[in-house]
């Protein structure tokens, strides 16, 4: 027996959540020499993704948010995990298989045969490192692949405002816009954010939230105003971009993360929504799983990312999280926006 350590929901948080309190280490017993399960297989778990849509999660039963399923109480937290087969009970996964799926992120899994479905084997032909696919080329990615080509439509000399840009899915949106040719600018919460923004993956601008006002530091990097914001943080800087909008300009709301561990009633207000009127601005919602979105470009997305990985087109920026012990302190600084960049829990 080994011993196998898990990241642990143990209550809802009213706002941040807190270690011990909220979130916590739980050691259980693994047989790496137990027969698998009929139909599914044992593999250990080498890294597990961190997102901020697990915030929606942690919740109570009674407050389910933006159709996300509330965790239970004394659960492991499960989210997308790059795992290598031990043993298989199935034809279609063997032994030393690499494979991805949804997983309670935990050292070693035993993954029943309805569970198994849900897995694929990771196609690689470019040798990319591995953790790649919980970001660029995974969900993350994805959804900014697609929300890029089916809400934004992007269209060259466009400015698109990206927020949270530096985070799993803005960085993804501003490099492939950065390929259509927009002008691409960015918001991100520390002058070393923004440096990496600007120095190292090609924004042609950027500012960070944190230091001075919102709508005069966007009016500034776009005099022109902005044709396209991609939003992942809502709150003031929805409110700002649309202040500095164009006229029949589109928002891809994303995310609203600055305002995710604020309670109900205490969330930002918005004051320029009457100029989605006078603009005439498209706002669209998004997610995923909707037909026309995930379904419709995966394919395309994995095949174009890996690619522009393996020639450099691409520069993924990863943040690190080295081991079980730290994932708590990894997700809630995630939560608090403390990232550089997407965050994965490494267990190998």
């Amino acid at each position: 027996m080994i011993q196998s350590k898990a990241l642990v929901f143990k209550e809802a948080p009213e706002a941040l959540p807190e270690e011990g309190k909220h979130l916590d280490i739980q050691i259980e017993e693994f047989d790496p020499d137990a027969e698998p399960p009929q139909g599914g297989f044992t593999a250990q778990v080498l890294h597990a993704s961190l997102d901020p849509y697990l915030r929606h999660c942690m919740v109570p039963a009674d407050a389910a948010r933006d159709g996300f399923p509330p965790m239970t109480p004394g659960s492991v937290i499960t989210n997308s995990c790059v795992a290598r087969v031990l043993k298989s009970g199935t034809q279609n996964i063997v032994c030393g298989d690499v494979v991805i799926g949804i997983a309670p992120i935990q050292e070693y899994i035993a993954v029943t045969a309805q569970e198994a479905g849900e897995f694929e084997k990771l196609d690689n032909p470019y040798g990319l490192d591995l953790k790649l696919f919980l970001g660029p080329v995974g969900f993350p990615g994805l959804t900014a692949y697609s929300a890029l080509y089916e809400v934004a439509k992007p269209k060259a000399g466009q400015t698109i405002f990206i927020s949270a840009a530096l985070g799993a899915v803005g960085q993804v949106v501003g490099q492939i816009a950065k390929i259509e040719k927009m002008r691409v600018i960015g918001s991100a919460g520390s002058d070393e954010k923004l440096k990496i923004l600007t120095d190292q993956i090609g924004f042609d601008g950027g500012f960070n939230y944190r230091r001075g006002n919102i709508t005069e530091q966007l009016g500034k990097i776009a005099p022109e105003g902005i044709d396209i914001y991609f939003d992942n943080v809502g709150g003031e800087q929805l409110d700002s971009a649309i202040e500095r909008m164009n006229d029949f300009g589109t928002i891809a709301q994303c995310g609203y993360s600055s305002q995710y561990s604020v309670p109900h009633d205490q969330r930002y207000g918005l004051v320029n929504y009457p100029q989605i009127i006078s603009k005439r601005i498209s706002w669209r919602g998004l997610l995923v799983i909707d037909q026309n979105m995930g379904n419709k470009y995966k394919h395309e997305h994995r095949q174009r990312m890996s690619k522009w990985l393996a020639d450099g087109t691409f520069t993924p920026i990863m943040h690190d999280i080295n081991g079980m012990d730290n994932s708590v302190q990894g997700l809630i600084d995630l939560f608090n926006g403390k990232n550089v960049g997407k965050a994965v829990v490494n267990l190998i």
